[in-house]
């Protein structure tokens, strides 16, 4: 096995050499029986597209279908058109559009489930914002996703953030598009770690009182809402909330620190997953449902335990550059052939970031081809300036 020579966070070297692969174990066809598991999946660019990445980045629509046709494999959902594929973060409403036309094409070819993410990107957010044009916004891309055939997840609203005034005009909102969609959405509270422009939403700066509003819309619209999503990264807050839903309403955590606990659930009940995560870590995610349906904990702690430190590490602040941990995790394991990313956001880590993850991708198990990985390792600390002995 070839060994790296990998930069600290004191920029000293130190040599690695990463571990031989262990297959994961994933029944072929069997689907999860417990929770559903929902992945949010990336974008592949296109890195030979002559457009300026920052500004006009293309996706590489092979590989990008072919990562989800590879989650679908595994037996999770996806989440499409979400964060995770940098929706609103390089990710157009034009270009998510097309995104998800072909997804769900392709998830019905397989029996795939999907659910894609409706909000109100298009919209430009300014002062001359108002409610009405919040709404035909989220009424646009609910038209369009329940016209390819697909499920909605819908997501937070920068442009509602900017110009609701209190609760009443996020209720107001909610419960005009709720009452319109043709089957029960996904919501999703996505926390300003994520997407600082989100800050106070539901009308309050409290958790707890923004906690109120949202229950309150999914009590007045309990028929239209399949579930909800929050990410706000605080485990005891997802917990509260999730005992005060209604019995038919489901909680989707999206608490990439916390998941195998909130999954795995209490005496009070569980979480179904919607994360950002699984994307990283899909076939120790899969073989860890698969341990729960058969009831054997200790084999599901075992899987997930081993994947928090990557999780927590991709996911540290500032959270929203969490893509590209999860993006470099594909390139590491061959799903793709390059880490370019949509507006050039590969560049939104560091080397020793960079690094880090290697040698916790490693520690989880999650390098399927480590030889593979670690020469694709070495390019990138090659490209840093970190020179690699014979490798020049």
């Amino acid at each position: 096995m070839t060994k790296l020579i990998l930069p600290n966070k004191d920029r000293k070297l130190y040599t690695y050499e990463a571990s031989p692969f262990t297959p994961f174990d994933i029944p072929k066809d069997k689907p999860f029986q417990k929770r559903t598991a929902y992945s949010a999946a990336h974008v592949v660019a296109d890195p030979l597209a002559d457009a300026d990445p920052t500004l006009h980045s293309q996706i590489d629509w092979d590989k990008t279908m072919a990562y989800r046709h590879y989650l679908w494999s595994l037996g999770l959902s996806v989440a499409e058109a979400m964060d995770t594929a940098q929706r609103g973060m390089g990710l157009s409403w034009e270009g998510a559009k097309e995104l998800i036309s072909r997804s769900i094409k392709e998830a019905k070819s397989v029996s795939g489930n999907i659910a894609s993410g409706v909000g109100t990107d298009h919209l430009e957010v300014s002062s001359t914002v108002t409610l009405e044009d919040v709404e035909q916004a989220y009424e646009e891309q609910v038209s369009f996703v329940e016209g390819e055939g697909g499920k909605i997840i819908l997501m937070a609203s920068r442009a509602l953030a900017a110009c609701a005034k209190g609760p009443e005009d996020y209720q107001r909102v909610y419960n005009k598009i709720l009452q319109n969609v043709s089957e029960p959405v996904i919501l999703h509270w996505l926390g300003d770690k994520f997407d600082p422009a989100l800050k106070g939403y539901w009308g309050h700066q409290d958790i707890d009182e923004a906690m109120d509003v949202c229950l309150q819309i999914i009590r007045d619209n309990e028929s239209k809402v399949d579930g909800i999503k929050i990410s706000l990264l605080d485990d005891q807050k997802e917990i509260e909330m999730r005992r005060r839903l209604p019995d038919s309403v489901r909680m989707y955590t999206g608490d990439d620190f916390n998941y195998p606990e909130l999954i795995k659930g209490d005496e009070k009940g569980y979480s179904h997953a919607l994360l950002g995560i699984f994307d990283a870590i899909a076939p120790a995610a899969a073989a860890a449902m698969h341990a729960l349906d058969a009831g054997d904990l200790q084999k599901y702690d075992q899987l997930l335990e081993k994947t928090v430190p990557l999780s927590r590490h991709i996911f540290q602040a500032p959270t929203f550059s969490y893509k590209t941990g999860v993006v470099f995790m594909a390139y590491l394991n061959g799903h793709q052939d390059h880490f370019r990313m949509i507006g050039g956001k590969e560049s939104a880590r560091s080397i020793v970031h960079l690094s880090d993850l290697f040698v916790m991708a490693d520690e989880a198990g999650l390098l399927r081809d480590p030889e593979m990985a670690t020469k694709r390792m070495q390019l990138a600390l090659e490209l840093a300036g970190v020179k690699q002995e014979g490798h020049r």
